[in-house]
């Protein structure tokens, strides 16, 4: 009787979703990762992209615009362009704040992993003057809601 409970517990454990992770990260944990290969979004506006740089090598997916909206499905559809769900992925924001939000949708509701989001943002890594890479037109020409 005890082997078959254990059984039916096994069994109802492997049928559950695996446990996804926003992990917070430093600067230097982000470098790490960088350097490791994993792809960084920044989901900043076009405007805070020319205002500060990027750090070098992100993709630009801006998840809110300038008014606050939002359009998960179709930001779902670029973000899978850069990285699929059972690949780690970092997002990056000004504060570090907006990516709480679109680091839980990745992980909670689009089946990501492992989701790395900066604490403190660019911010952070700016005051700790690391690399900005300035941004071109070609880089923003994808706002939110394009299919680029």
């Amino acid at each position: 009787m005890l082997r078959k409970a254990v059984f039916s517990l096994v069994v109802w454990m492997l049928s559950l979703p695996v446990a996804a992770e926003v992990l917070e990260v430093d600067n230097a944990q982000l470098e790490r990762l960088l350097a490791a290969g994993v792809p960084i979004i920044d989901i900043r506006t076009e405007g805070e992209w020319r205002e500060s740089g990027i750090v070098p090598g992100s993709k630009l997916l801006t998840f809110f615009d300038e008014r606050g909206r939002s359009d998960p499905p179709a930001w779902l559809q670029k973000v899978q362009g850069v990285a699929k769900a059972k690949q780690p992925v970092i997002v990056i924001c000004r504060s570090g704040n907006r990516t709480r939000a679109a680091s839980q949708f990745l992980s909670e509701q689009a089946g990501y992993q492992t989701v790395y989001n900066v604490k403190g943002g660019i911010r952070a890594w700016e005051k700790e003057g690391r690399p900005l890479t300035p941004v071109t037109s070609a880089m923003a020409a994808c706002p939110a809601g394009a299919a680029c």
